[in-house]
């Protein structure tokens, strides 16, 4: 009993494991925002890290983020800064609009709803661009109209993922007044909780997006992963990868 708690691939030392990449990628992503024009690369570089994290693909956090910041610098800064920008100017404009028209009544209204239409736009990008920046190569322009038609065709999805976000952030609020242990280990593993919970998400879409040829790799990697070199199946090997081998065994070509 005590040999199977200890075992490194007991899924409780797994959840613990993945909590540990959690809290080194929120140092990582934390650093490499310092400078703020850098939030988008250091966010897409998350993005690649829970993506993979999510597809049991991952090698090591700090060479995955690393290699993602490097890659996708250029486009990520060149995405984030006008998103800034128009972040701010937005914000300007809610403010503007509710202290100059206070006495405008529904002209005031009308602005600021318009306002936060486009803000919440604005949200959508922010939540697709950097996974999508990080899952596929495309340019600048192709990358930010995918985003935004990836956002509204799978609506559902994304509203999910914001609601889940606003929970785990109120549950971290909630927490702050009664058990502040929960909220410090919450800040601790910061936003890459959150990555992490919209990759999860987020990867059922992009696989409507992924090459069939990647699909099939996909698809047969983990069942690989479950068989000895002489082709019998490994201890503890799953009930689907144990068909699986059969249903190819039983259609194998006769030459």
């Amino acid at each position: 009993m005590l040999q199977g708690f200890f075992n490194y691939d007991n899924p409780i030392w797994r959840f613990v494991g993945r909590l540990g990449d959690m809290i080194l990628l929120n140092v990582l992503w934390i650093i490499c925002s310092l400078p703020v024009f850098t939030i988008g690369a250091s966010t897409t570089a998350l993005y690649y890290c829970t993506l993979k994290i999510v597809r049991n693909e991952d090698y090591g956090d700090i060479k995955m983020f690393f290699k993602s910041f490097r890659l996708n610098f250029r486009q990520a800064t060149l995405i984030w800064v006008p998103m800034l920008f128009v972040a701010g100017i937005l914000a300007f404009d809610f403010n503007f609009f509710g202290k100059a028209l206070a006495g405008s009544g529904a002209l005031r209204i009308i602005l600021q709803a318009v306002t936060i239409a486009i803000m919440v736009l604005w949200v959508f990008l922010f939540l697709y661009v950097w996974p999508v920046l990080s899952r596929f190569d495309n340019t600048i322009k192709n990358t930010v109209t995918n985003a935004w038609f990836m956002s509204i065709r799978y609506l559902g999805s994304t509203l999910g993922m914001i609601i889940s976000d606003i929970i785990v952030i109120g549950v971290a609020y909630i927490c702050l007044f009664y058990i502040g242990w929960v909220t410090a280990f919450i800040v601790l593993m910061g936003y890459p909780l959150l990555a992490w919970i919209n990759s999860t998400m987020l990867e059922h879409i992009f696989e409507n997006f992924m090459p069939k040829q990647e699909r099939h790799e996909r698809e047969i990697n983990p069942i690989l992963q479950e068989i000895n070199i002489d082709g019998t199946l490994k201890e503890g090997a799953s009930k689907e990868t144990e068909s699986a081998i059969k249903g190819l065994k039983g259609t194998e070509k006769v030459d």
